[in-house]
């Protein structure tokens, strides 16, 4: 079963507009997967096991404005959340902690230099969502000014968010060299991209990751249990 893995498994609940959905390649064209509504989304998960939840806002991801709402409503149920999508200022991250979130993932906002969001301690996540050797912004839509190897001079003892963006979405198997590569930076990993199965994520946690964030493959039930 996915969530009782030797690796935490997070559910991925990815909003766009008023529904969950999973994009491929976060591409906002490419919907694959439809969710219906995330907060009952996000109860589903909970109910079967899933110890905390991946909250994205898409929306806010290219927009730059975080949406509280979205995780009062999750956080209210009674489900740790960790919030990202639109996050560009301390307020920003704040609002959502004062909403219910326990962990905030900061990528945009936070490179080139990721040093005044450190402030946020245990509750920070630092975004890598890795192209071509590349961090991405906004949704992935542009890039962050800084490349993956520099990227991982900051990332010693801090909770990190790894995304493979050619594979998210597409249930090919997760880039486990991406996610050696920051755990040999001395990061704490969180892998995403490309997940299909609970053989994925035991991989992901011989290659060093303390959790496997899953989207698709739950979405979709094509987990394959063992």
């Amino acid at each position: 079963m996915w969530f009782a893995q030797s690796i935490e498994v997070i559910p991925a609940v990815d909003v766009l507009g008023e529904g969950a959905v999973r994009l491929e390649r976060g591409d906002y064209d490419a919907v694959v997967e439809r969710g219906g509504d995330p907060l009952a989304l996000a109860r589903r998960w909970a109910e079967a096991g899933a110890r905390r939840i991946h909250l994205v806002d898409l929306d806010g991801a290219r927009s730059g404005r975080v949406r509280p709402e979205l995780v009062r409503a999750v956080a209210a149920a009674g489900i740790p959340v960790q919030a990202s999508g639109g996050i560009r200022t301390l307020d920003d991250a704040r609002s959502l902690l004062d909403a219910g979130a326990d962990r905030v993932i900061v990528g945009t906002a936070a490179w080139p230099d990721p040093t005044p969001w450190l402030e946020l301690g245990d509750a920070l996540v630092l975004a890598l969502d890795v192209r071509d050797g590349e961090v991405r912004a906004a949704g992935w839509t542009s890039g962050a000014g800084i490349r993956f190897d520099d990227a991982l001079d900051h990332v010693a003892g801090r909770r990190v968010l790894v995304t493979a963006i050619d594979r998210d979405g597409t249930l090919t198997g997760p880039d486990l060299a991406l996610v050696r590569q920051a755990v040999a930076a001395g990061a704490r990993v969180l892998a995403a991209g490309g997940i299909r199965d609970v053989a994925d994520a035991a991989a992901l946690a011989e290659a060093g990751a303390e959790a496997a964030v899953v989207g698709r493959a739950l979405l979709a039930g094509a987990a394959r249990a063992s």
